[in-house]
């Protein structure tokens, strides 16, 4: 039988992944991209895809009760898969507020709508599934240790038997209490919990997966990776907050789209998985990784922008380490990442370099006038 999904944030980073890879994958389903448009939302990341017969895109807040459950009416929804969210912690120290009404008010508008269109029908539930997508960032932050007087990086193994370079001893798992930092990640986490509350309270099929640092093609150009390679091309100063030695856990994002393509067909109702790509950096590594391929691409000395790097104040209330263990995923539904660092981080410069006109048309806002022009408004 036909499954209509709908995919909120389907034009941002992520979401638009997951949009691709639905489509695809499943020309039964029909696949309904719900985005507001915001400032990261940008249809050309699903050109390739936009003419299918089974893609709708549906411009919409998700914060609208009343849209959201006519659509769901009029489609006949049978599962939601949540990215929309507002997600750059540096804006959510600005303002709060927006973070609050979209990520918080946001998730309660959809859950609200399909606990109402799901209960009218016959069948109540079955069949029906309302995943929601996380961030890592809910847990709060994981120390630096130093086993037996080992200076970090060291080889250690995850519990799913997997070695890798980690920083330190410990890592999120889901069983660990909510500890978030920034308002960013204290929306996100009340979020969470109201869509555990849905199935707690009301029988509603919940997912919730919380991932780490995400990157390859189609970021916006306000999150490090993308940044720092444009800035590199054009030998722009290279700002590093502190002395750069916050670690992050990084994960290519078709690994992620393929996570919450397994996940969203066999999780089990209630659960929570954790994704990661047990692969913890330093944001100076990483930096100094991005200055010698994008040199050593554009046929540049290898290493000669170095001298670009700036650093800056810290950020308020900069968490010092993210680092997931994705073993339950892997145990329970043998998901593991495709990618090593090295080979995702190569194909990623490459694909910026490549498309420049997508990374003009984006810095310069010209996507966003195109928009308004087309559909009047948010």
């Amino acid at each position: 039988m036909k499954k209509t999904i709908v995919i909120t944030g389907g034009a941002g980073f992520i979401g638009s992944h997951v949009v691709r890879l639905f489509v695809n994958k499943y020309p039964e389903y029909r696949i309904i991209n719900l985005d507001k448009l915001t400032y990261a939302g940008n249809l050309a990341n699903l050109k390739d895809i936009e003419d299918k017969p089974n893609y709708r895109f549906v411009r919409m807040d998700i914060c609208d009760f009343e849209g959201i459950y006519k659509l769901m009416q009029d489609e006949h929804v049978d599962g939601i898969i949540h990215l929309a969210a507002e997600s750059h912690v540096d804006r959510s120290i600005k303002d709060p507020f927006t973070f609050a009404q979209t990520n918080v008010m946001g998730t309660l508008s959809l859950l609200q709508a399909a606990k109402a269109y799901w209960e009218s029908l016959p069948e109540k539930y079955e069949g029906k599934r309302f995943y929601h997508i996380s961030t890592d960032e809910v847990y709060g932050a994981l120390e630096m240790t130093h086993p037996d007087g080992i200076e970090p990086p060291f080889s250690t193994k995850a519990s799913s038997g997997k070695h890798h370079l980690a920083y330190g001893e410990k890592f999120f798992t889901e069983e660990l209490k909510y500890q978030p930092h920034s308002p960013y990640s204290a929306a996100k986490a009340s979020s969470d919990h109201f869509v555990r509350a849905f199935h707690d309270t009301f029988g509603m099929p919940t997912i919730v997966t919380n991932c780490s640092n995400n990157y390859g093609p189609y970021q916006f150009p306000e999150k490090l990776i993308p940044l720092f390679i444009n800035n590199i091309r054009h030998r722009k100063a290279l700002p590093v907050y502190g002395k750069g030695e916050n670690v992050r856990d990084w994960l290519y994002v078709e690994d992620h789209a393929r996570a919450i393509d397994t996940i969203f067909h066999k999780g089990k109702i209630a659960e929570t998985y954790n994704i990661g790509g047990f692969n913890e950096w330093k944001n100076i590594d990483i930096i100094k990784v991005l200055i010698n391929t994008v040199d050593r691409l554009l046929g540049r000395p290898e290493g000669q922008d170095m001298d670009l790097i700036t650093y800056v104040t810290d950020r308020a209330g900069h968490d010092l380490r993210y680092a997931i263990d994705s073993s339950k995923l892997q145990k329970e539904l043998g998901w593991e990442p495709s990618l090593q660092f090295e080979e995702g981080i190569e194909k990623t410069v490459r694909w910026y370099l490549d498309n420049q006109e997508w990374m003009d048309n984006v810095t310069s806002g010209d996507y966003q006038n195109y928009y308004e022009s087309m559909y009047g408004g948010r």
